[in-house]
């Protein structure tokens, strides 16, 4: 036991006399900044493209839409032209003096005409109806209760 009680105190004078001290690391060299390169031309290079082909495309387009125009214009032209040529003013042909028209009677029978009924109420229009007639429409028209009562 006294042996082991010495060589634990030699180890700790030892670690005490020769502390194990971290070996300073070598000194670096200074590092170099590396080249970088901005992206900011490449996008600029591609929103022009994006930009010539957004004009290019509205440019035809209008010039799609123009052509369009010019040939509806020149149908319409022809339309016209054609319908003036087949309305060339004609004469009419003179009637038959010879042959006298003689109105000859219609076999139909007479219309009868009927009275109106005024009694009954035009639904589409309530509000060009009197109060009073309202109030006789829906007190006599309809005894049991079923129509609405006038707003008075």
């Amino acid at each position: 036991m006294l042996l082991e009680e010495w060589q634990k105190m030699i180890s700790r004078i030892r670690f005490l006399t020769n502390p194990r001290l971290p070996t300073k690391p070598l000194a670096k060299e200074n590092t170099k900044p590396q080249e970088f390169k901005l992206h900011t031309g490449q996008r600029a290079l591609k929103r022009a493209m994006f930009n010539y082909s957004v004009a290019t495309k509205i440019y035809m387009n209008e010039q799609q839409k123009r052509q369009i125009e010019r040939i509806q214009k020149i149908i319409e032209e022809e339309e016209v032209r054609m319908m003036r040529k087949e309305m060339v003013p004609r004469a009419q042909l003179m009637p038959y003096f010879d042959r006298p028209f003689f109105p000859q009677r219609s076999n139909r029978p007479l219309t009868v005409p009927r009275e109106p009924s005024f009694h009954m109420v035009n639904s589409k229009c309530w509000s060009c109806i009197p109060e009073e007639e309202l109030y006789y429409y829906f007190e006599h028209a309809h005894p049991h209760g079923h129509a609405w009562k006038p707003v008075k």
